[in-house]
């Protein structure tokens, strides 16, 4: 069976994106047997608000297809003093981290 790149339409915005023959090959490799119905931007935003892979600054849609950014918050690293901003609401009991410093931080308690 000879693979070809296919188009599809997103579920969610409707645009079209192609689901390549490598893309589909990897699919094939993993056991995956349905094909995706989501474009990567909407996989993205889909996966983002499931908290799948927490959030990078770029799981959010910049295409301009009616989607809203995540609400920011200003705070204060704990651990380094850097300004920085995160997606949730700080809170006075808990401290809060900067990427560089929560991740050296998950790295050194053996996390990840």
């Amino acid at each position: 069976m000879t693979l070809t790149d296919k188009t599809i339409i997103c579920r969610d915005c409707g645009h079209q994106f192609i689901f390549s023959v490598g893309e589909q090959e990897f699919f094939a490799q993993k056991g995956f047997t349905n094909e995706p119905s989501r474009c990567p931007e909407c996989r993205a935003i889909n996966k983002a608000s499931r908290g799948g892979g927490g959030y990078s600054g770029g799981g959010y849609s910049s295409s301009g297809r009616g989607r809203s950014q995540r609400e920011m918050y200003p705070a204060i690293c704990a651990r380094c003093g850097i300004e920085t901003e995160v997606p949730f609401q700080p809170r006075d009991d808990r401290p809060v981290y900067c990427s560089d410093c929560y991740k050296a931080i998950q790295h050194r308690e053996g996390q990840w």
